[in-house]
């Protein structure tokens, strides 16, 4: 075998090699980029054990969490008073159903209790009397069976980056960066160069040393030190025809992508008129999203929320704060704050946030991406026809405790011994999101 044609197939060899890396190195970044993130609060952890007597404090969580998380917590003061032990403040449950539905009417009429909140904390608690008695029992409920647990130590501290120490200590492992990788390959590719400069010496070496061979014929020199005809390889049909058709094929899809892209919004993350962080608001201090966005769980849109809603806190908090003056001003002047939209579904499309919040069970990080670790909101997913199709063939129904499936999974359990999913119940019909 020739000189050259030898080292013409360590050159093979190592673009080989070089190919290998580089497609492993950008499969782990798109592994890094398109992970299943972890479920919100922790989707495996244990639910709350229910009260002794019966199961309204593990209701009156879900209300505690919903309406009143934002301002108070058992154990410390948030932007009201810690919990632990209120019900053995008030002389019963009635009289603190009360005060919770009527705060101020409470105070005014003289509860000496009640006006010594006010006193200390220089405001009035907003009216809870859109619950119903029911739903203010369980939160007395839920805070009886939490005042009967030991105090619990302070929370852990919040890491630099908004996740939790020890979470974050815990997912530390889970994976590795892609920007250790790059050093990785950084890396191999300087062993590729060493490599190509090595061998491009040897040849130098080893052709001079045949040139200057007297012991070789010329026959032998001319075997030995035979080139490959690049000139012609190049130039014939069938190379040009695999790069027109590749040019061709990577135009195509640089196309097709654009195409499919137009009004396509995937991280659009617009300026708001006033900052708002979802990392601090969500995911720090835990606010419901039902708290801000009040149709979340109750109708078609989820809504922006309204002015009173964030002085509800704010009256009280940051209030020589720059951007907390806007909220003063739109009060005054009787304008709201001029929030921009950022998802936003064309009105061809119809779409129910109750219907999947509520009766599918669908988790708002489900299509928001990981809302509570955002410092400004931006658009997760495509919201496409196809995506939207894909999540109704994937998504299984939820039918426990809900007597409306029960004969719909008995006629798919005939059938079949697979879940049943939401296009098996007619999420793929034209007319349920086109009207």
């Amino acid at each position: 075998m020739s000189l050259n044609r030898l080292t013409s197939r360590y050159w093979v060899r190592i673009g080989a090699m070089a190919a290998t890396v580089l497609t492993l190195h950008f499969s782990a970044i798109a592994q890094d980029g398109t992970a299943t993130p972890a479920p919100a609060d922790g989707a495996a952890a244990a639910a709350p054990a229910p009260a002794a007597g019966g199961g309204d404090a593990v209701a009156g969580e879900a209300v505690f969490n919903a309406n009143c998380k934002q301002c108070h917590a058992i154990n410390e003061q948030v932007v009201g008073p810690a919990l632990r032990d209120a019900h053995k403040r008030w002389p019963s449950d009635k009289a603190l159903t009360e005060f919770i539905k009527y705060p101020q009417k409470t105070i005014d009429g003289g509860n000496a209790y009640a006006k010594g909140l006010y006193d200390k904390y220089k405001q009035y608690m907003p009216n809870h009397n859109f619950l119903k008695d029911e739903e203010i029992g369980s939160v007395i409920a839920w805070i009886k069976a939490e005042s009967a647990k030991p105090a619990t130590a302070a929370a852990a501290p919040v890491a630099a980056d908004g996740k939790g120490g020890a979470a974050a200590d815990a997912g530390a492992g889970a994976g590795i960066d892609s920007s250790f990788l790059t050093y990785i390959l950084g890396a191999l590719v300087l062993v590729l160069i060493l490599l190509i400069a090595v061998l491009g010496l040897i040849t130098t070496v080893l052709t001079k040393y045949l040139n200057n061979n007297e012991n070789l014929t010329e026959a032998d020199k001319e075997y030995a030190l035979d080139a490959p005809n690049y000139k012609s390889f190049f130039g014939s049909k069938a190379f040009l025809f695999v790069v027109t058709f590749i040019f061709t094929m990577v135009v195509l899809k640089a196309g097709f992508d654009k195409v499919y892209g137009i009004n396509v919004n995937t991280g659009y993350a617009p300026t708001q008129p006033i900052p708002f962080s979802h990392k601090l608001h969500a995911g720090t201090y835990e606010i419901d999203c039902g708290y801000c966005h009040t149709g979340v769980y109750k109708g078609k849109s989820a809504t922006i929320p309204s002015v009173n809603i964030c002085l509800n806190c704010h009256n009280a908090i940051k209030t020589g704060s720059p951007n907390m003056q806007k909220l003063y001003k739109a009060v005054e002047n009787n304008k709201p704050i001029e929030w921009v939209r950022v998802h936003n579904l064309p009105d061809l499309a119809y779409f129910n946030h109750s219907q999947h919040t509520v009766v599918g069970k669908i988790e708002c990080e489900k299509c928001h991406g990981a809302i509570k670790e955002m410092e400004v909101v931006e658009q997760h997913s495509t919201l496409t026809m196809g995506w939207c199709i894909n999540c109704h063939r994937e998504t299984v129904v939820k039918t426990e405790g809900n007597a409306y499936y029960d004969k719909l999974v008995k006629l798919h359990a005939d059938k079949t011994n697979k879940p049943m999913t939401v296009e098996n119940i007619g999420g793929l019909e034209c007319s349920k999101c086109h009207y």
